[in-house]
């Protein structure tokens, strides 16, 4: 055997306790090859001394306890093999009882006394009954754990189960289950006992050592799980209390821990479901730091899936009130535990409620009331500050999203805004963000205006800067793909009836307009596109009897309209107005609304003239002027005199001759509406060519003069083509000596030979005006009297 005491190492022990147990081995099976039973039980004493060491780790001591299970397994079958050649069962029971040492003694009991129980004998249950109390005769608490160990593996095939060939009188499986659960009991109290094993320095390495010996104890309930016998009666009424009453009183949190997680694995989830209040009611006399959290979420992951895969057990849930106990257990749980973090009760109500949805859907109420329960036990804490506490809690507020798919049944639960309050501003910001996703992603529609009332408080904290901390700084980018989120959900808030869209509406400008100047440049823009798609749905105002008096008139949404755009300037985003102002113009245009759409294009005007500076800025803006203005047929004479003389104004004040120029000629096309007769003024046409021309020649002489070379051909290329353009519309005042003019002005240039890309050009006009004379017809005709 391995001398008890110090100097070597643990391999060194393990190797010499491995060498003489290979030497015993090899002589005990000498001797069950010539059939002497004498010298076999001898060897297989002195072998199984070995596994008398201390010295040994249970990794360890584990490697040398298989080699000896390996070895008895063919003893076993020896003494199997004598039995049918005449040696009584009973003599070889009482034989191997007459070894020196009791721990060799027992293991050999424990052959024997499976080929006694396999011999039928003895009635099985006597045999295990004397079997488990004599295991009682080691205390030490590895020895021991591994000889009961040793018992249960031989015992499990010859339990007098239902159905067993071992199966006895009527009482033979409480028979089976009362070895089960003595064996299960005493092998908890030695390896709770480990713990006391050895100094307090090293109890963080013990408390290693005996998680890696758990399986050992739960190999048990394991066994107690397979028995034909243990029926719902039975293990509610025995086998469930009597285990629970072992866990409670070890009041040790591993054990506590490992045997309540191992009761939800292995027992069916059926007998769970039946026996909650038994089960849950354990849980309070836990130790405090006992992980019983993750022990009742496997519990409600179990009994939901169970659910999910047979649902005509959902009625068993209503019927054994399910939620209630599990809702009270958890309140108990944290009662009794006044230090638990605030993880662990966010995560016991985030497993409940995942519970909850999955196995009562239906039951809204029961989902609101876990946010209640939850609410109760973050009051009086703030905002939450723990990382991972914050992260459970949007797990748990997204759970309805997840399940529903529709943020609208969300809106419904009355707590759901609540338990939102308890997040930090960007967490507030992170959860904003999943429920704009659900909105997008189920294409949910939210269609009153108080759902989307309910809907912005959900996410105030992407549309509004009230509660922003002072000093937190928000990645750029991160910011611009939350405000751009925003402004999609508003494509998702949409009612069929004009009226409460329009209180839609009204209520995102009372939740925009505080969202600060950095957010309005994103929000502001999609609100417009809403109400102008508003406007479209509105009837003629001759088809509405009501008027401009109604509730909801094009007159009442441009007033909005203008209202939420003169935040824009401020924020500043001046460009940004200009164009929503020239869109509010022209939608006024298709409504005939000319005093309004005068007034968007003098608000345009106004920040052309007072914001945009920057000269490149100038000329878009410039040519969105001319391009929105060209389509305008609501202005009367004088209305429309002002705004194309102020265009052409602004034209001919650009910094870059080549802009005025290009400008100049655009204007051309605010005086010639093909289709509206009033609006048809060759002079002015003209008069803009010249003018353009003008500032054309005006343009080269400065680059001659600057540069000391003749300037771009381009730009009379470009009026030739805006002459072209109005000679086919037939306006008189563009004659054939004007356009041959041109031609041959452009003709006469030095600069167009040496500059390729005006040659090209001019080529292709040159060839377009070609190519409309050979088409023929009246505009053929037009081109065939100039002469290229």
């Amino acid at each position: 055997m391995i001398a008890d005491g110090a100097g070597e190492d643990e391999e060194k022990w393990l190797a010499a306790g491995a060498a003489a147990f290979k030497q015993n081995a090899f002589y005990m099976q000498r001797a069950i090859d010539s059939n002497n039973l004498k010298d076999a039980l001898k060897y297989s004493a002195q072998m199984l001394s070995e596994l008398r060491t201390s010295k040994l780790s249970p990794h360890k001591y584990y490697d040398l306890y298989m080699r000896a299970f390996d070895e008895l397994r063919k003893l076993e079958i020896f003494f199997m093999e004598e039995t049918r050649r005449g040696c009584s069962v009973i003599e070889l029971y009482e034989l191997v009882q007459h070894a020196g040492n009791i721990l060799p003694r027992l293991y050999l009991l424990c052959t024997a006394g499976s080929v006694y129980i396999r011999t039928k004998e003895a009635p099985a249950k006597e045999i295990l009954k004397d079997l488990v109390e004599m295991c009682r005769g080691i205390q030490h608490p590895l020895r021991g754990l591994f000889l009961r160990s040793y018992l249960a593996q031989i015992s499990r095939d010859k339990l007098p189960d239902i159905g067993s060939e071992y199966e006895g009188d009527a009482d033979t499986v409480t028979d089976a289950v009362e070895f089960v659960l003595l064996n299960f009991t005493e092998m908890n109290k030695l390896w709770v006992r480990m713990q006391h094993q050895g100094p307090a320095r090293e109890k963080e390495k013990r408390e290693k050592e005996r998680s890696e010996l758990r399986d050992l104890v739960g190999k048990n309930l394991h066994v107690l799980s397979q028995l034909e016998g243990v029926d719902l009666e039975m293990y509610r009424d025995t086998v469930l209390p009597r285990v629970l009453e072992q866990i409670v009183n070890c009041r040790d949190e591993i054990a506590q821990y490992y045997l309540m997680d191992c009761i939800i694995q292995v027992f069916p989830d059926e007998y769970h479901l039946q026996t909650l209040d038994i089960l849950l009611g354990a849980c309070p006399q836990l130790q405090p730091s006992v992980d019983i959290m993750t022990v009742l979420s496997r519990l409600m992951e179990r009994l939901s899936s169970y659910a999910a895969l047979n649902t005509e057990v959902l009625p068993y849930f209503l019927q054994v009130e399910a939620f209630s106990k599990l809702n009270n257990a958890i309140g108990k749980v944290i009662e009794a535990q006044e230090d638990m973090p605030i993880l662990s009760a966010v995560t016991l109500y985030s497993s409940l409620l995942k519970f909850t949805l999955h196995v009562h859907p239906d039951r809204l109420d029961y989902a609101d009331q876990v946010l209640g329960s939850c609410i109760k036990q973050l009051s009086g804490k703030g905002k939450i500050h723990d990382t991972r506490a914050t992260k459970e809690l949007v797990t748990l507020l997204s759970a309805p999203l997840e399940k529903y798919n529709d943020v609208v049944i969300a809106l419904k639960l009355t707590n759901y805004p609540l338990v939102l309050e308890y997040l930090d501003s960007e967490n507030k910001r992170v959860m904003a963000t999943v429920i704009i996703r659900s909105v997008m992603n189920n294409k949910t529609i939210i269609a009153t205006a108080e759902k989307v009332e309910a809907l912005l408080e959900l996410i105030k904290g992407l549309i509004s800067d009230l509660d922003e901390p002072q000093g937190l700084e928000v990645d750029e980018d991160d910011f611009k793909e939350e405000q751009n989120s925003v402004a999609r959900l508003i494509q998702m808030l949409y009612s069929d009836d004009p009226e409460e869209m329009f209180k839609i509406i009204s209520v995102l400008k009372k939740h925009f307009l505080t969202g600060g100047p950095k957010r309005l440049k994103f929000t502001i823009p999609a609100l417009v596109v809403s109400a102008l798609k508003l406007i479209r749905r509105l009837p003629e105002e001759g088809d509405n009897p009501f008027g401009k008096e109604a509730s909801v008139s094009a007159t009442k949404i441009f007033q909005f309209l203008n209202q939420i755009i003169e935040a824009l300037p401020s924020a500043p985003s001046p460009d940004l107005a200009f164009r929503l102002y020239l869109q509010c113009a022209e939608a006024a245009n298709k409504c005939d609304e000319e005093p309004i759409a005068y007034e968007f294009f003098t608000q345009a005007y106004i920040l052309y003239e007072e914001e945009i500076s920057d000269s490149k800025a100038q000329v878009t803006a410039l040519q969105l002027i001319i391009g929105t203005l060209q389509r305008m047929h609501v202005f009367g004479v004088e209305n429309r005199d002002t705004l194309t003389h102020k265009a052409t104004g602004y034209s001919a004040k650009l910094l870059k001759k080549p802009d005025q120029c290009r400008a100049v000629y655009a204007c051309s096309h605010l005086f010639w509406l093909e289709d509206h007769e009033t609006i048809q003024d060759g002079e002015r046409v003209l008069r803009c060519l010249k003018r353009a021309l003008k500032i054309a020649n005006s343009a080269q002489q400065m680059t001659s003069s600057a540069r000391g070379s003749t300037g771009s051909v381009t730009l009379f290329i470009e009026i030739l083509n805006k002459y072209l353009y109005f000679f086919e519309k037939g306006i008189p005042q563009i004659t054939v000596e004007s356009v041959e003019s041109m031609i041959q002005l452009i003709r006469n240039e030095e600069s167009l030979t040496s500059d390729p890309s005006a040659e090209s050009f001019f080529a292709s006009t040159l060839r377009f005006m070609e190519f409309q004379k050979q088409k023929g017809g009246a505009i053929g005709d037009r081109y065939e009297q100039i002469k290229v």
